[in-house]
């Protein structure tokens, strides 16, 4: 059967990457979470002071990162520069940057670079907050996923804590409410519904129900493009 891209939007903390992750596996796909490409960007201005608001800084610095996925286990990991940082990027202090260093433009049109790349082949699945709209507008399918606030906090603070990462349930709200106000106002690939995408509110559903359903998705668009 042919290939095709599959592309997940949507707000902090609604299960994007846990349903790609999924879904990837499933089908046999490769898995792509640009959230991770990002917050290693942010972590790198982070750890070498970067000043945000100095483009020709943020430029220059951006040819001395490189980012790469490896699998370990069940699980993807990120790697800056050769060194493991799937837990740091995890960190509070990173999450409350993410959507500033997201919303500069040669960061995005660096990292859309890469990622468009990825999928020249096809068989893939990515996450993200403008993979259907700007990385991919052309994708076969695209969900855009949602869910209360309520509900994001709690499970952004369950995932933290399962980590054993300390923080309060009303520091979580706060940045999910903050990277939200970012990701959908900036003018640069603001976070948006796509006309063809199939938006899914989440809030009640398990996790279960929610592969179920795209899985169903993307296997009519996959015979349909076989045909």
């Amino acid at each position: 059967m042919k290939k095709i891209i599959i592309a997940i939007d949507g707000h902090s903390s609604c299960g994007k990457s846990t349903l790609a992750k999924s879904l990837a596996k499933d089908l046999d796909y490769i898995y792509v979470d640009t959230g991770a490409m990002y917050r290693a960007v942010t972590l790198y201005f982070l750890q070498n002071n970067i000043d945000l608001n100095n483009l020709d800084q943020v430029e220059k610095s951006l040819k001395d990162i490189h980012i790469r996925f490896q699998k370990s286990g069940d699980l993807t990991h990120t790697f800056l520069n050769d060194k493991d940082v799937e837990f740091d990027i995890r960190e509070m202090y990173v999450s409350n940057k993410v959507s500033e260093v997201a919303e500069i433009s040669i960061v995005r049109k660096v990292l859309v670079r890469e990622q468009q790349e990825m999928g020249i082949d096809k068989g893939l699945v990515m996450d993200g907050r403008d993979i259907g709209t700007v990385v991919f507008p052309a994708a076969e399918l695209k969900i855009f996923l949602t869910a209360s606030i309520e509900v994001r906090t709690k499970r952004r603070f369950d995932e933290l804590h399962q980590k054993g990462l300390t923080v309060d349930y009303e520091t979580v709200q706060k940045n999910l409410n903050h990277r939200d106000h970012i990701d959908s106002t900036r003018l640069d690939s603001p976070l948006k519904l796509a006309d063809d995408a199939i938006l899914i509110d989440n809030s009640e559903m398990d996790k279960e129900k929610q592969l179920e359903r795209v899985k169903q998705l993307a296997m009519s668009k996959i015979l349909a493009k076989s045909c």
